[in-house]
């Protein structure tokens, strides 16, 4: 095979893995929650399903200078926040990251985040073989009093 034909194979390759890759996982109704002036950390929340299954790993965002995946769960009877080394996403089940259950964290804000601007976030997946995977998500911001909680009830009670 000549190194031309070889090389148009490779890339017709990761363009196909590429493009089923960009299909593997579904953000929905991303958001992050709005700060005061001298608030340095909030969460980011979103609802998230995988076609195959893959691990949350990793997030970053140019507005913090630190960004975690975190957890937060009932120990004696008392909440606590901690960070989590990944989040696994089964094939086909949507994983909600919402305020006091998973998150991602954003701390160290380089400047207080406000209702009416977008966040952009980077999320990071690991497949079942170790390749890392980044997703560009762009999170709306909640004005911090606002009502947290998804609006995809679409006006009834569940």
């Amino acid at each position: 095979m000549k190194t031309w034909t070889r090389l148009t194979a490779a890339a017709a390759t990761a363009l196909v893995a590429s493009a089923v890759w960009s299909q593997t996982v579904t953000v929905e109704e991303p958001w992050v929650r709005g700060t005061v002036a001298q608030q340095k950390a909030t969460g980011a929340f979103m609802r998230l399903k995988a076609d195959q299954p893959v691990r949350l790993v990793a997030a970053a965002s140019p507005v913090a200078g630190v960004v975690e995946i975190h957890e937060m769960a009932m120990d004696n009877n008392v909440m606590k926040m901690r960070q989590i080394p990944g989040l696994d996403l089964p094939a086909g089940k949507t994983v909600e990251l919402k305020p006091g259950g998973y998150h991602v964290m954003l701390m160290d804000l380089k400047q207080p985040v406000s209702a009416g601007q977008t966040v952009p976030l980077t999320l990071v997946f690991e497949t079942a073989d170790k390749r890392r995977i980044e997703q560009q998500v762009q999170a709306p911001v909640r004005a911090l009093g606002a009502r947290q909680e998804p609006s995809h009830d679409h006006g009834h009670k569940h």
